[in-house]
Order: C-alpha cells, then structure tokens, then sequence
C-alpha cells in the first residue's frame, strides 16, 4: 500500500467569508490528516472529419453553461458542513483541507485536496442533500464550481469526462484505505514521514516536487495526532539522518522511505 496520511482530531478557527461567489461561506478551519490523489491524467482527444471532440481538460479548465470559476483567499471556504450539496469543484489550482466537525467542537480532517482533483464528488450520491463535510483554502485557490445537474449531463453523455471522474474516484478510494491502515498500525513518527513524503510527492511517476508547500510543526502535530515538541524531535530526528533538509523549507529525499523498514 502506499503511503499516505490519518485522521486525526482538533479544534480549529473560523474562516473567511468569500465575497464574490454566493456558495463560498465561512465555516471552521479544520487540522487533521493528509491524503492525495494523484493528479488526474487526461489524454488529448483527436478530432476527425470536422467533428467537434470533447476535451475533458478544455471542460474543466474553462466556465460555462453550469460552470463557474471561484477564487478563494487562504482561509475561505468553498462549502461549509451542513451546506445544500449542489456542485462538484475542480481544483484548477491551490489546495483545500476537507474537515468534518461534530456537535462538542471536535474537527477531523479527511483529506487535503490540490490542483488536478475533484471536491465535493459526495454531491452525486442521491442521499448526500447536504454537505458533510467543509473544504477550506490553506492556499489561494482557483476551483471550477460545477452545478449537479451539468455533472449528471456531462458524465452521462462524454465518455471522456466519465473516465476521468471514475479514475479519481478510485483512487481516492485506494487512498482511503491507506489512512485507515496507517491509522490503525503506525506510529506517529511513520506517520509524519508518510504525510511528509505525500506532501512532497516523493516516488509519483511523474517529476517528484520534493519541496513540502509551506507549513508549521504545530499543522503537522495536528495531521498526525501527537505534540509539536514530538514533530520537532522526529523532523530533527529525519534531518541527521539525512531524510530531510529543514531550513525554512522542508526538503524531502527519497530515503525517508527507509523509516518504514525500521521496527
């Protein structure tokens, strides 16, 4: 299985009210875990005979009829928990923190979403009429807001869009089970390297970003359920033994891997 990243709980503080675009309300931000997709792949169609091809990129890069571009500043969200679930979101670029709260106050985070992935897929199981969950900005970002009745069309009669939809899905299924496993049998430290090594997409097939985006021990202490003296002491831990480089960016090398053979 690959690595990848836990649920864990904390409370969090309120987000920004996003002024443009009547859907995007403030809600809690959340801390907890990561989890990543990879990036969706999607081949170039080939026209033929004039005939007009569908492009799932063009489709999801571009507004239209149901379609909508929202811009958030970190901080804002793009639903709340509680919500009317109407649309599915493209993250064209940024990342959200997908977080779940429940009546004391308590907030877990389920996933953390970037450019490339689909948001708020729940919306097209027919029961889901609310949002379970709220997606927060940790970064600008730039989402395709995509009303539920032109994702129905659309899946329904492009293939190409359907495909794409589906890989995601699965996917984010395959890494569901990774958190649950990581979850359930790592320690902290193994978890820190897991979402460390997520983050910097270290051993994805395509160009690994190795720089781990902006953010604090006091997060990461968050996203794996432990203190911010213990996430100082593993990150100074990883960076004797080479794993890493930490000064003011967090560098990851392919040898973090080597933590999960240790006992």
């Amino acid at each position: 299985m690959s690595v990848g990243s836990i649920s864990t709980r904390s409370k969090g503080s309120r987000g920004k009210r996003a002024r443009s675009v009547p859907p995007v309300r403030s809600a809690k931000a959340a801390t907890g875990e990561i989890a990543k997709c990879s990036r969706l792949q999607m081949s170039k169609p080939q026209p033929g005979n004039g005939v007009t091809v569908f492009d799932p990129k063009t489709f999801l890069a571009k507004a239209g009829l149901g379609r909508t571009i929202v811009r958030l500043k970190k901080g804002e969200v793009a639903y709340a928990q509680g919500d009317p679930a109407d649309a599915v979101f493209y993250v064209q670029r940024g990342r959200l923190r997908v977080t779940v709260s429940s009546s004391d106050g308590k907030e877990a985070t389920l996933a953390l979403v970037g450019a490339g992935e689909f948001l708020g897929e729940n919306c097209m199981v027919s029961p889901h009429r609310i949002r379970l969950a709220t997606a927060t900005a940790t970064t600008e970002c730039a989402l395709l807001r995509i009303g539920k009745p032109e994702m129905v069309r659309a899946l329904h009669r492009e293939q190409e869009l359907s495909d794409v939809f589906v890989s995601f899905l699965l996917a984010r299924n395959d890494r569901i089970q990774a958190d649950i496993v990581d979850h359930l049998f790592n320690s902290s430290e193994k978890r820190l390297a897991r979402i460390l090594l997520l983050l910097a997409q270290v051993g994805k097939e395509s160009k690994p970003e190795t720089v781990v985006p902006k953010i604090s021990q006091e997060m990461l202490a968050q996203m794996i359920g432990t203190s911010r003296p213990r996430v100082s002491s593993f990150m100074n831990h990883f960076r004797k033994l080479g794993f890493i480089e930490y000064n003011g960016e967090i560098r990851v090398h392919n040898s973090l891997f080597n933590i999960f053979l240790q006992e």
